[in-house]
């Protein structure tokens, strides 16, 4: 009897068991669908034309240095390309760092066909390159698109009994371009020199060339965003000299010195 009873709740006990899990199962069917992770649909995109490596200012544009690329359509700069064929023979007046897109505003006009520095120059100013050196172009630090002040040293103007002189003559030049030519020297040895091609109007080029050609020149590197125009009376060998000396008072009872410098056209006194 009591074997009977055993056997009988056995079997209840699996029946409740497999009913469970029929359930836990019909259950965990019906909300499956609703929790699983929905596929994202994908993005749209659209072509856009980007550099396929470092491009420089003055670049006449091909089609072996663009390649097309897709972009989020949200993503897209302003004044993009959609086909190479639109930029072919197109001039660069802006750099380009590979994979950068290629947009209207660093375009030259549709108006210049010709590449190099002629497609830099603004209208109404000219392109002018002098010679320089190392030092002149501050180790290499003097580069395509930075500013300069040009000074020139003058062993005498004609006016001043030959004494040299120091003069700013050209202030916050933009320099279009940095490179080197092959030039023969007194001997016939040939060596490298450094050339500047600097954006001036036509009177600041009668200016540096005649800088050029007459004394040495140096370039002060002007900081990003200064445009202060500076005005400076030269430097000669007595106000270099007299600059930063210390101040002495006037000795009681000792009359002072007084000695009159006259510089350019310009009176000047000096107390001892």
């Amino acid at each position: 009897m009591n074997g009977n009873r055993q056997i009988i709740q056995i079997g209840v006990a699996l029946l409740l068991a497999v009913a469970a899990g029929f359930l836990a199962l019909r259950w965990m069917h019906s909300v499956a669908p609703q929790d699983a992770p929905q596929a994202e649909a994908p993005r749209p995109t659209v072509p856009v034309v980007v550099a396929a490596r470092i491009l420089t200012p003055g670049t006449k544009l091909s089609g072996t240095m663009l390649k097309v690329v897709p972009y989020l359509k949200e993503s897209v700069p302003d004044q993009a390309f959609a086909e190479l064929a639109e930029l072919d023979g197109r001039i660069l007046i802006a750099p380009l760092g590979a994979g950068e897109p290629v947009t209207s505003a660093k375009l030259a006009s549709d108006a210049i066909a010709a590449g190099g520095v002629s497609a830099l120059v603004n209208p109404g100013r000219r392109a002018m390159s002098v010679k320089g050196n190392k030092v002149m172009g501050l180790s290499g630090f003097v580069k395509p698109g930075n500013r300069v002040d040009v000074l020139v040293t003058l062993d005498t103007d004609g006016r001043q009994n030959d004494r040299p002189i120091a003069k700013t003559v050209l202030e916050n030049v933009p320099v279009l371009a940095t490179g080197e030519k092959l030039e023969a020297d007194e001997d016939g040895k040939v060596a490298p020199v450094d050339v500047y091609t600097l954006e001036v109007t036509p009177e600041e080029g009668e200016r540096l060339a005649l800088a050029a050609t007459k004394g040495t020149l140096n370039f002060a590197l002007r900081g990003a965003l200064d445009n202060a125009a500076i005005l400076t009376d030269g430097v000669d060998i007595p106000r270099a000299l007299a600059a930063h000396k210390p101040y002495r008072a006037p000795v009681q009872g000792r009359a002072a010195k007084r000695v009159e410098l006259i510089v350019g056209g310009k009176r000047t006194v000096e107390v001892f």
